[in-house]
């Protein structure tokens, strides 16, 4: 162990240096008061909208809109599965007389986490984990590298520690700065709010029989691990392609490309059941806790935990297989 401290610590500098993490923090201080500020404006279209700031006319005209597009003929059958969810689920709000979406910032923050799971996050870190050895080749500092007295393995497991550090650096960074942010426009309150969670999707119906209140806090820390869980995931299968791909531009390249076609998949799948085995299907955890519909049948939140973690075990081994085996001097 003592012996990869100071790899660790090596492999920490070159990401500092490389100002990587830097622009994403200055990303995430640019883009948070633009949702802050479009958060704010929908506040604001609602107040319009309905005459007053009670979150209840909101609830109720969404069941009112989407009971009348049940009934329609010209939507598609899995968007009235969806909605009635959706009504099922703001009628238990209004049962339950708590708003879903209390303007503070710990709700913005929450809210902005689950939203930023499946693409905002997983491309921040990407920014930082696709050149971790890619960028060894087109700098010729692989071959000063691999010439020192320490094992391969250690090499690589060190530059796997550096990307979990600053994977958790980014996610925290990320909640940090939603909180600090939004609070300035919604005030910094809402951490006892009681929030529900343990909603079940069976069929096209809404199982309330797990459900059960916490308080935010709590439910933000639940949701907290599920988004560092995912970024996590992206990591190691971008440090994958790191190794395999000596280009720096074809890696991100091709890890862009699987991020953004999961986004597109998981609005088109729904009939292809076997794409719930894909990784980038199964980004969408935080859905799990809120009672939204999962974009194929037979998904849920332990399927989806299971079929991450066997994409992210088996790029652990490929990334040193690849890294140890491999001539990757030439």
């Amino acid at each position: 162990m003592s012996s990869l401290i100071p790899l660790i610590q090596n492999e920490c500098i070159k990401i500092v240096k490389k100002r990587r993490f830097l622009v994403v923090i200055l990303i995430l201080a640019a883009l948070i008061p633009m949702f802050t500020y479009a958060q704010y404006k929908v506040a604001q279209s609602n107040l319009k909208q309905f005459g007053t700031s009670d979150w209840r006319a909101e609830q109720r005209q969404k069941i009112v809109d989407y009971t009348r597009s049940i009934g329609s003929n010209r939507v598609p059958e899995e968007w009235k599965q969806w909605r009635r969810v959706e009504v099922k689920l703001a009628q238990y709000y209004l049962d339950k007389d708590v708003n879903p979406a209390s303007p503070n910032a710990v709700t913005f923050t929450r809210e902005f986490l689950k939203n930023a799971i499946s693409l905002f996050i997983p491309l921040m870190v990407m920014v930082i984990a696709s050149d971790l050895v890619s960028s060894e080749h087109s700098t010729g500092t692989i071959k000063l590298l691999l010439t020192r007295p320490v094992e391969r393995w250690k090499i690589l497991l060190s530059k796997l520690i550096s990307l979990v550090l600053f994977v958790s650096l980014t996610v925290i960074s990320t909640a940090v700065l939603c909180y600090l942010i939004s609070g300035v426009v919604f005030g910094y309150g809402g951490w006892d709010m009681p929030v529900f969670f343990g909603f079940r999707v069976v069929g096209a119906e809404l199982d309330l029989s797990y459900v059960r209140p916490v308080e935010q806090w709590i439910y933000l820390i639940m949701e907290f691990g599920l988004v560092w869980f995912a970024a996590l995931i992206v990591a190691v299968m971008s440090l994958m392609i790191s190794v395999l791909v000596r280009s720096t531009a074809a890696g991100m390249g091709i890890m862009l490309a699987l991020i953004i076609a999961g986004t597109i998949l998981t609005n088109m799948v729904s009939s292809w059941e076997t794409a719930k085995y894909l990784f980038m299907v199964n980004f969408r955890l935080t859905d799990y806790l809120t009672g939204s519909m999962p974009p194929i049948k037979g998904m849920d939140l332990t399927f989806s935990l299971i079929v991450l973690s066997v994409w992210g075990i088996a790029s652990v081994i490929v990334s040193f297989w690849a890294f140890t085996k491999k001539d990757i001097l030439n």
